[in-house]
């Protein structure tokens, strides 16, 4: 069963039943889904959850779906790490990283995918279809080649080949837009209205974009069923960031959370960072930009949650942080270095926006923490390779390599002893 009432427009609260939309006809404000939580809160409790799958479907009640497809990939519940390593190295002594680098397609969007494909199916769907930064491709084509369902993914043209890879290998059609992701969101807005498909972040918006509650509910309940005090979300849209919000709040209102709600803050990178200039200034206006950023995944110049996202931060106490370019690479070896963790660009963004909170005193030195890890680091492993220590290129020698090892060898020299070893291993052969 489930538990919604309506579809309710965020700006002037009117209803609309439940159906493939997205915004509101009177206003043109965006549409979520309102539920029946006083019904919630009868019937859920934490032993049912614990009871329920290993995945975002333990917390169906608090979804827009009757019951998980038959076609799910079995997103969610993935570790929350004390990042003990990482805590020492930013001063700090109590820090967790959600990380959704091993849903089924390595991404945080495999989430509301899910629950995104669950919906579509329900209305009768036949084609599943996104316009995405990268990790929404691969997750709309994985879904929809498990549920036997059409797809159609439109992409940016610069996009990492680690990610073109990780949605063609599916199956799916991969639209490769000369533009940036405002340009092929658009196309598949118009798209969307001629051709009637799902349209995962459009038309099916309000669903989509409940699966992103799941990341509060699970680290509530891998704490003890309590917030943390802080959280530091990587901001794109805003979407991701909002939601776990209303997540924290939805929590409470069932009777399932102990304590306080979490000071929210959102990181972007200074080549796409709308958000984070307006809460700079104090301003509650969006300024779209041109986005330019290593962190593709996050480079949205035109960010629809955006200024919900600002709401967000400040009503909780929290802040929207901009880091560096050239931070990003660092924040990703950081997190590598002292939590064997790989992750991508997002990723980097979050942590050397950690940093700098803890720097600033931002974060409190004994403030339980909570940072969210989105997306694996093999997509975007060429944004960061530049930043990383070369190999050492040795002879195969014991001298050779204690030579190395002491830091005899020049890298001029070993370049000339490993051609000379080439031709060496060459002649061999020949011979």
């Amino acid at each position: 069963m489930t538990y919604v009432k309506a579809l309710r427009c965020r700006e002037c609260g009117r209803e609309y039943p439940q159906g493939p939309a997205y915004v509101c006809e009177f206003c043109f404000g965006p549409l979520e889904v309102a539920y029946d939580y006083q019904a919630i809160q009868r019937d859920i409790s934490r032993k049912a959850i614990a009871a329920g799958p290993g995945s975002i479907w333990r917390y169906q009640a608090l979804l827009p779906v009757q019951r998980a497809s038959q076609a799910d990939l079995g997103a969610g519940w993935t570790p929350l790490i004390k990042a003990n390593n990482l805590a020492r190295a930013l001063g700090l002594r109590e820090l967790y990283l959600k990380n959704d680098c091993v849903n089924p397609t390595y991404s945080f969007k495999d989430r509301v995918v899910a629950v995104a494909a669950a919906k579509a199916l329900e209305f009768g769907f036949d084609t599943l279809a996104c316009a995405s930064t990268g990790n929404l491709a691969a997750a709309v084509s994985a879904q929809a080649a498990k549920a036997g369902l059409r797809a159609y993914v439109f992409i940016p043209a610069d996009l990492e080949q680690g990610k073109i890879v990780g949605a063609a290998v599916y199956g799916a059609t991969l639209v490769s837009v000369q533009g940036n992701y405002d340009q092929a969101n658009r196309l598949a807005s118009e798209v969307a209205d001629r051709y009637g498909w799902a349209f995962v972040n459009i038309n099916l918006r309000p669903y989509y974009a409940e699966g992103s509650k799941t990341l509060a509910f699970e680290v509530a309940e891998q704490l003890g069923w309590r917030a943390p005090d802080h959280v530091v979300v990587p901001i794109a849209s805003g979407s991701l960031f909002t939601k776990i919000w209303k997540g924290w709040n939805e929590l409470a209102e069932v009777g399932l959370l102990d304590g306080q709600r979490p000071r929210m803050t959102g990181a972007q990178a200074a080549g796409c960072s709308p958000v984070a200039a307006a809460f700079a200034t104090g301003s509650w206006d969006i300024r779209p930009v041109k986005p330019w950023s290593i962190a593709k995944s996050l480079a949205i110049g035109n960010p629809a949650d955006g200024h919900y996202a600002l709401k967000v931060a400040r009503e909780s106490g929290g802040y929207i942080e901009m880091v560096q370019e050239q931070e990003i690479a660092q924040g990703v070896a950081l997190l590598a270095r002292t939590e064997g963790l790989f992750a991508e660009t997002a990723a980097g963004v979050t942590v050397a926006a950690l940093q700098q909170l803890a720097n600033r005193g931002k974060i409190g030195r004994d403030e339980v923490t909570v940072a969210y890890i989105t997306g694996n680091g093999l997509k975007t492993q060429e944004a960061v390779a530049g930043a990383l220590a070369p190999a050492l290129v040795i002879s195969p020698t014991l001298t050779s390599f204690e030579q190395a090892l002491a830091g005899q060898i020049s890298p001029s020299d070993r370049s000339r002893e490993a051609e000379a070893n080439t031709h060496t291993r060459r002649e061999s052969f020949q011979k």
